[in-house]
């Protein structure tokens, strides 16, 4: 990487708004924002599930914009608005992960931006030699 930062955008109004990015690569860092499971349209399916599975698909295209990948996840954080909801997310995590196994927090809280969004994750990557990795 040529450059010491890379901002990369996914064109949300409210990168605008809050002054932020969906991620930031620093080296071989990648540190991607809260993300939502918003459809292109705006929609929200109203399934866990499926909320889970969008935002990890949002957040792989930004690791791959930034130069990385899924197996480059060290540490995901996943917000809950409803504890009921762990099994269904967990199953979508598992399905992008179970290889990798990052570190992962799961917290449930009050509430998310939107009242439609029963899920909201983060994910932070590191860049190296997948060699390396000892299970």
């Amino acid at each position: 990487m040529d450059e010491p930062r890379q901002n990369i955008s996914s064109g949300s109004p409210w990168e605008l708004l809050m002054g932020y990015c969906r991620a930031v690569r620093v080296d071989n860092q990648i540190h991607v924002a809260g993300t939502s499971p918003h459809l292109p349209d705006g929609t929200v399916d109203p399934d866990a599930e499926d909320q889970a599975r969008r935002c990890l698909e949002i957040i792989e295209g930004a690791l791959l914009e930034a130069g990385g990948q899924l197996s480059d996840v060290v540490r995901t954080r996943v917000y809950l608005v409803d504890a009921a909801d762990f099994d269904a997310v967990a199953r979508a995590h598992s399905t992008f992960f179970n290889d990798v196994r990052p570190a992962n927090t799961t917290v449930v809280v009050a509430g998310l931006l939107d009242a439609r969004w029963k899920v909201e994750i983060e994910a932070d990557a590191i860049i190296g030699d997948p060699a390396r990795v000892r299970h």
